[in-house]
């Protein structure tokens, strides 16, 4: 590999050990598994390649279609609320640069990920492929109906503002799964936990956020 090349991996290794430290670690992320994840997958992969330099910034990052990259906190804090082990299935709605699809396909058994935009869902799907992220599968489609033929699921991770919570989604979460996802109006929404126990659905706000609109038959 060239000297220079060698050199930018260094350089964006060390941006992501700033990113897990400053960004996650110093505002109260504490699972191991997602900081691990976080420091090993190359963020920047999955940014446009002119702006590159912000990969690692407090901020999210445009992508096209109208759609970002979200800021690492609010991706590791979604992560570490769907509190995955390991052995379990998630499906994930709105692929966007499949970023946070890596990460969740080193956290758990596998991951469907649906995105409505077919050239952002075959540009993440290369970089995975490049990267070797054989159990994610990227689907195109309407994410807010879910992907019922494969349900249920362990997890759910929801990418995009919904008005309410879609009632397919609510149906293909899993006794004891959780899912994750932002509801409110277009400008301002509140991260939320649902967990399905005994049949019924609880629900815990988690923090104050802002994503772009879940777009679709139970979206806006």
């Amino acid at each position: 590999m060239p000297l220079s090349e060698t050199a930018n991996e260094k350089h964006y290794l060390e941006e992501r050990r700033r990113m897990v430290d400053a960004q996650l670690r110093n505002r109260g992320i504490r699972d191991e598994r997602v900081l691990a994840a976080m420091l090993g997958v190359p963020r920047h992969e999955f940014v446009p390649e002119e702006l590159r330099s912000r990969a690692y910034g407090d901020h999210p990052v445009p992508i096209g279609h109208g759609q970002t990259i979200s800021q690492p906190f609010i991706v590791a804090l979604s992560l570490e609320s769907l509190e995955l082990k390991g052995p379990e299935k998630v499906l994930e709605i709105g692929t966007g640069s499949g970023y946070q699809t890596a990460l969740v396909a080193q956290l758990a058994q596998g991951v469907y990920s649906i995105e409505r935009h077919r050239s952002l869902a075959e540009r993440a799907a290369t970089i995975l492929a490049r990267l070797g992220a054989r159990n994610a599968k990227i689907i195109v489609g309407d994410g807010s109906h879910g992907l019922p033929e494969s349900a249920p699921y362990d997890g759910i991770l929801v990418s995009a503002a919904a008005p309410s919570i879609p009632e397919s989604l609510l149906q293909q979460l899993a006794e004891g799964g959780r899912m994750v996802i932002p509801v409110g109006p277009p400008q301002a929404q509140e991260l939320e936990r649902v967990r399905r126990q005994e049949g019924s659905f609880s629900v815990e706000v988690i923090e104050g956020c802002r994503f772009v609109p879940l777009i679709g038959a139970e979206g806006y």
